[in-house]
This record gives structure tokens, sequence and C-alpha cells, in this order.
């Protein structure tokens, strides 16, 4: 009795404490000290630890830890922000169901008030290094299993979907998206449950990513056999099958196709083509087509290279899961298989031949013979492909596509005196994506790459010291998007992984007149 009371007071005093804290969205607009002792003069941008949405001594302890590790005083302040913003901004709601047992955590993307499935994956794999077994509801595994069991949950309700609105448990009301308002969706979909519907194929590989995360590090099968994580892979290799079907058949009648979308906009990116079936695909060639692109703009060639990709490598290692669940021997072959499949077919009809680069991977094809020679900033991209482990960084094919990538003789690859990335069609020509310059990081060997592209991110928050969805390449102070927690946690997931594999970039300077040795 006087233990409920007591944990009822806290949680009283705990959103008492949470109200009178400031909107993160505010906040992170704002210059706070103290500010970091480089040139930049980044400000301090961690809410106070009454106003963080998740405490973890694990992620506190690395953020701490760093200081020693990296020399630059504006990249530290730069890692000290951005590493630990999912759980001190984005952890909206963790509990536990009283129905079912299940523990749930909704994550917000950061400025936008609901879960994507591939959002939430990303932002717990920043922590990857941090997790491990424990039934602790404070630890890192805690939320994993909680974003697992939603994102199970989410997929089972509309596994066409890629965002979605707060649990039931958590007495969150329902975000308004207007965007949405008039959205014409085969299959129609429950608004008060989900945010957006656009089928993304990499939406789906996020469920099996982070579950294999998960599965990989703590080998705790027993979890995987509870709830509902068979029914949604279930789910997912139901889309997947569906999502093959050809737009014509072989009498050249026009299929049913299991997803349609329309929206009223005046972004021919927000919609899709032919009343909402997208652009005509050729049968028979064992990729699965994807409506949205995991930037949530349209398809124009549904098979969708980098996003076959990512499934291909998560349906395999998803496999293993359900190999180890007992009675699932069937679906565990069929999803080995499937995955294999997908293999073959991207190498038929996914690399393409460039007059100037050689073999290369097309970002999406049609099997007409179409080609959309280009690539995104978003993950899963092409440049992005050793990241999420489909292929090695020194494959010969990638190397010549990242060449091409990162060149002007891709159209989304964005120059200027204030930044280089790689773009996209979501904020248009100009605007180049830290996300992508990051990526470039993480898959590079090369330390004079490494270290021009770190002082460029280092240089470019506008003084804030967060890491920003995308930057005016003519001009740093024109950015999109304050409070992007995936982001932010992808750069300090990359400052961890430069400390493993090339500690003597952190130790280096990333000052304005420095010169990177």
């Amino acid at each position: 009795m006087y233990l409920l009371v007591s944990v009822g007071l806290l949680l009283s005093f705990k959103c008492l404490a949470l109200a009178a804290c400031p909107d993160y969205s505010d906040y992170s607009q704002q210059y706070h000290a103290p500010f970091s002792s480089g040139a930049y003069n980044l400000s301090y941008q961690r809410p106070a630890p009454a106003c963080r949405t998740f405490n973890s001594s694990s992620i506190n302890d690395v953020v701490d830890r760093m200081q020693s590790v990296i020399s630059d005083p504006d990249l530290y302040r730069l890692f000290q922000n951005s590493y630990p913003n999912t759980v001190d901004t984005a952890v909206k709601y963790k509990g536990v169901s009283n129905t079912t047992g299940e523990e749930l955590t909704f994550l917000i993307t950061g400025d936008i008030n609901a879960m994507w499935l591939r959002d939430s994956a990303n932002q717990m794999q920043s922590y990857l290094p941090l997790l491990n077994a424990s039934s602790s509801p404070d630890s890192i595994a805690s939320l994993y299993r909680g974003v697992i069991n939603l994102q199970a949950r989410y997929v089972l309700t509309d596994p066409y979907c890629n965002s979605f609105q707060p649990p039931v448990e958590s007495g969150l009301a329902p975000a308004d998206n207007g965007a949405a308002s008039d959205d014409t969706v085969v299959p129609s979909y429950n608004r008060n449950s989900v945010f957006e519907c656009k089928y993304e194929l990499d939406s789906l590989a996020a469920f099996l990513e982070v579950s294999s995360n998960y599965y990989n590090a703590t080998q705790d099968i027993a979890f995987f056999r509870k709830y509902n994580w068979v029914s949604a892979v279930q789910a997912v290799m139901g889309v997947a099958e569906a999502m093959m079907t050809p737009t014509y058949a072989a009498n050249g009648s026009v299929n049913d196709s299991p997803y349609t979308f329309t929206r009223e906009t005046t972004r021919a990116s927000e919609t899709l083509e032919n009343d909402g079936l997208g652009n005509p695909v050729q049968g028979g060639t064992g990729l699965i087509r994807s409506a949205f692109r995991p930037s949530d703009d349209a398809t124009i060639y549904q098979f969708l290279i980098p996003s076959n990709m990512m499934f291909s490598r998560y349906l395999d290692s998803a496999a293993i899961i359900m190999g180890q669940i007992g009675n699932q021997t069937e679906l565990a072959t069929n999803m080995t298989n499937l995955a294999a499949s997908l293999r073959s077919a991207i190498s038929t009809y996914g690399i393409v031949n460039s007059t100037k680069y050689g073999s290369i991977y097309a970002y999406e094809v049609d099997g007409y013979e179409s080609q959309n020679l280009m690539d995104d900033a978003n993950i899963p991209s092409l440049l992005a492909a050793p990241f999420f482990g489909y292929l090695a960084q020194d494959d010969a094919v990638y190397q010549n596509t990242r060449k091409k990538l990162l060149s002007a003789d891709n159209p989304y690859f964005m120059r200027g005196p204030a930044f280089t990335a790689i773009g996209g069609a979501h904020d248009g020509p100009g605007y180049g994506w830290p996300m992508a310059s990051i990526v470039r990081i993480l898959t590079s060997s090369d330390e004079a790459e490494i270290t021009g592209t770190l002082k460029e991110i280092v240089s470019s928050t506008d003084g804030l010291g967060l890491i920003h969805e995308s930057i005016n390449t003519f001009n740093d102070s024109d950015w999109t998007r304050q409070w992007f927690s995936w982001a932010n946690g992808l750069f300090g997931q990359m400052i961890l992984d430069l400390q493993d594999r090339m500690p003597q970039v952190l130790m280096q300077s990333y000052q304005p007149n420095s010169t990177i040795s």
C-alpha cells in the first residue's frame, strides 16, 4: 500500500516537473549557455535533468567519457548535444500495458509528434553499443523492447502505413496531420492510430532491423515468443508478397493493386501517378514495390533498390530469430528464401551500366529498363548500403556507385561554399542533408575525406549545436528542422564508430583556420 502511494506520488511529481519544462521545439531554436569554447561558440542544448524524457546513466557516462576523447571543443559540444537527444527529448511515453503486460515505448521524431517505424528503429540503433540483456525498466533494453512491441502493434494495425499515433495506454491525444486529412488510401486505415499512411518498404525493414539488433545484442529469444512479434512478421511477409504484384496481368488487364494513395497537393512527390497506382512495374522481377521513399517522397519507379537491399538484409537476420522460436520453421525458411531471391533480383535488375562509372546500382527501376540514377539523403540510401550491412564497403559495384553519388553526376548532390552533401526532393535543390554527410563518414576509410566532412558539419549548425535536417549550401543560416532526433543520434553513433576505427580524427582541431592533417 505504502509502495503504491509512493510510486503514485513520484509519478505525480514527475508529471508536474515535466509540465513546467520548456517545449523543446522552442528551446532548441534558442541559444543557451554555457557556450563551447571553440570559434563557433556552440549552444548547450540538453534539457535540465528533470526535463529529460528518459534518464540513462549509461548514455550520460558515454557523454562524459568522450570529453577526454574529443579534443575540439565544438566537435565535443555537438556530440554532447546530439548523442543523447532521443532519450533527452523524444521518449514521449514509456510504460506497461495493463491488459497485456507489454513494455511500450512511444518515440516521436522530434518536432513532429508521431512515431515513424523507420525513425524510431534508427533512433534506437544509436544506442546499440550500450545494449545488453536487462530486465530493468530503466535500461536501454527496456526502451528497445517497448519500441519493438509498439512497432509490432502498429504493423498489425495498418501494415501499409509509415507513422503512427500514441498508444491508448499513454493517455496522449492523437496528433493532427492536416496534410493527410483528405488522403484517399486503399486499404483504408484508422486515423486514431495512424498519423500518415504512406507505404514504404523500408518501414517494414526497420521493424526487422530493430528486432534483429535487439536479439543480436541480448540473445533474448524468450522476448520474441511473447506478444505479437511472430504475427507482425507474418503481416510483413504478406505485404512483401502482395507488393510484388505487377501492374498488368498476363492478358494485359490491369491488376488490382494491394495499395493505392492519392493526396490533394501542389507537390508531385506527395501523391502517386495513375490515380494512386504509381507508375507501372513489370512482372517477374522478384523485386518488391515501394510507393514512397524513406524521405516520404513518392517513388518515380517503384522498385526502390536501397529499400529492397535493406529489406533483404534484415529479413535474413530476422529469419534467424524466427528459426529459434519453435514451430515456425516454415516461416523462417520462407523468410530466408525471400531474402536470397531479393539479392538475386537486385543483382539482375538493380545493377546497370554507366558509360562513365561502369557497373553501378540504380536508385529506382521498373522492370521495363527505366532507371533513375541518383541517391537520396535518407537511409536506406545507396550510399548507406555498407552501413546497414547489405554489402562490403570495398564492393566494386558499390565503389563505382559511390563515385557517381558524390559528384555532380548525381542530380541531388548539393554543392556550395557553406555545405556540400547529398540532398533530395523532400527539401529540393540547393539543400544538402547532414545525415548524408554522416553516412559518407560511416562508409569511408579515407581520413582526409572523413576529417574534411566532419569540419563542414561542425561549421554549419548556425551556432545551435544540433544536426539539422537540411542546410542551404550557400547559406548555413538557412536550414530546416532544428529538432530531428534521428539525425542527431546518428551523428553520435558515427563519433563512437570513429573512436573504434579511427580515433586519431577525434584528436584533431576542427576550427575554421585549422589545417586538417
